[in-house]
């Protein structure tokens, strides 16, 4: 079998490099430069990606190994049928380690061509580190190897306005372009940096937001040699991701001219505010994984993909998904009824395993987040109460109850919230203890006991499972 490298696979490299990427890792890979790889075939952006590692341990000395080549493949569903695609992705240049040579990585801000930082260095990258006391060594963080960069390319161009770049962080915190910009700005403050860097940070760089949405489930241990035979080549970077992919981006009309993503036909929004889209995603996919997770694991299923597939679980997740929760956001009825098929799809995947109890892990703060919003707005916009999003708190104070049907239930929570849950399912009563549960103002941010009717559906919602329960291990008998 041929190894993987630009000479093997008749690909050089002649692009300029536009894109200075923080993080090597599967996501990265697997979304930011599949898309640039598209944008060189199908636009005239014509541009490369040098990636830097952002820790000491990582793996670009692999992709070194293969000239920054691998392959993606993409499994999943698409308009009801499985779907497979391979794609050789070539966009990418170059990679460096700082922490074997801290003045290679300064000098690629020289780089005049270079107009993006993308980054994803996991939610807890973007941090303020005080133990960074200057730039003459390596800083540990990544906010603070980007403000050395950024110092760097300020003096070798002598604070040009146009040599300003437009920083497009992919952590997954809310406002993760703001959050960098701040703390870019803390290390200037810091290292005491002239109010003419700050100046420039200010002015001539734009640090845009983002949501990102693609599930990537990286390298395929178990049928890797079966996916090297079929592709021909000695590949040990491979990664795997779904077919569906959406990038938000707030941004000026300059960051999107400057990356034709709609040329090419990707589904990459640029929006003067992402908010209605987190709230989308939220509410929608992330919302319903936490709907469907008790209601489905109290009816025996064990994956996503079964319980979607379920009759009963099937339609049970489909109504709440249409019919409670779409109507409760505002963006056009296309795009969100376009979206919620899209999850159904992605839940459907058949390449990907995903366990109702991976999901499970703190399922009270996800109903506050994800679903609560959605019951709230629900009731405020119709007047009634949507009965599914209950049904699924109901089945969730009885998974937390830590026992169903004479089994033990795995729970994954904060010793504060079991313990509570163990007191309430002391009490004499079902009602007593759904009446403790909802006015734990600690859990719901509110005295859901409060909410007219809320109380009495949740009880008999909890009732009508135990009896269910009770009825089938009876006709088990």
């Amino acid at each position: 079998m041929k190894p993987l490298n630009r000479e093997s696979a008749n690909q050089p490299q002649q692009r300029p490099v536009k894109v200075l990427q923080f993080g090597e890792g599967n996501f990265l890979r697997g979304f930011v430069d599949w898309m640039i790889d598209i944008l060189n075939e199908k636009t005239d952006f014509n541009g490369a990606v040098e990636i830097v590692q952002p820790l000491g341990q990582g793996i670009v000395h692999l992709l070194n190994k293969q000239d920054g080549l691998y392959h993606l493949l993409l499994e999943g569903i698409q308009n009801g049928e499985p779907t497979q695609e391979t794609r050789l992705i070539t966009c990418v240049a170059d990679s460096i380690n700082p922490y074997d040579d801290y003045q290679a990585y300064l000098q690629r801000a020289e780089n005049p061509e270079l107009q993006f930082v993308i980054s994803n260095t996991t939610e807890a990258g973007i941090a303020f580190e005080a133990a960074d006391k200057d730039m003459e060594t390596l800083p540990s963080s990544f906010p603070g190897k980007l403000t050395a960069l950024l110092y760097h390319r300020f003096q070798h161009f002598n604070g040009a306005a146009d040599k300003g770049l437009y920083l497009i962080p992919c952590e997954l915190i809310e406002k993760n372009g703001e959050n960098l910009k701040t703390t870019v700005l803390q290390f200037a403050s810091h290292w005491n940096l002239p109010e003419t860097f700050v100046a420039w940070i200010n002015e001539s760089n734009i640090f845009c937001n983002t949501l990102v949405d693609r599930i990537v489930p990286g390298f395929p241990r178990d049928t890797i040699k079966e996916i090297q035979e079929e592709i021909g080549y000695e590949d040990n970077l491979v990664v795997k991701a779904e077919p569906f992919h959406l990038w938000v981006i707030e941004a000026p009309a300059a960051v999107e001219a400057a990356f034709p993503t709609e040329q090419a036909g990707l589904q990459v929004k640029f929006v003067s505010d992402l908010t209605p889209y987190r709230t989308r995603k939220v509410r929608i996919l992330n919302g319903a994984h936490t709907v469907l997770v008790p209601a489905a694991y109290l009816q025996g299923l064990r994956t996503v993909r079964e319980s979607v597939e379920d009759a009963t679980a099937g339609k049970f997740i489909r109504e709440a998904i249409f019919e409670e929760i779409v109507p409760t956001l505002d963006l056009p009825a296309e795009e969100l009824e376009q979206f919620a098929n899209d999850v159904i799809e992605r839940f459907q995947n058949p390449f990907i395993r995903h366990e109702l109890l991976s999901i499970a892990l703190n399922s009270v703060s996800k109903y506050k987040v994800r679903v609560l919003p959605s019951v709230l707005e629900f009731h405020h916009r119709t007047g009634k109460l949507p009965q599914r999003l209950l049904h699924s708190l109901a089945a969730l104070i009885l998974f937390y109850k830590g026992e169903w049907n004479g089994e033990q239930v795995p729970l994954n929570d904060t010793p504060e919230v079991l313990n509570f849950f163990k007191s309430a399912w002391e009490k004499e009563s079902a009602e007593e203890t759904v009446e403790a549960v909802l006015a734990n103002t600690s859990f719901w941010g509110t005295d859901l006991t409060q909410v007219a009717g809320l109380t009495a559906t949740v009880a008999a919602e909890v009732k009508q499972l135990q009896q269910t329960a009770q009825t089938e291990k009876l006709g088990s008998v």
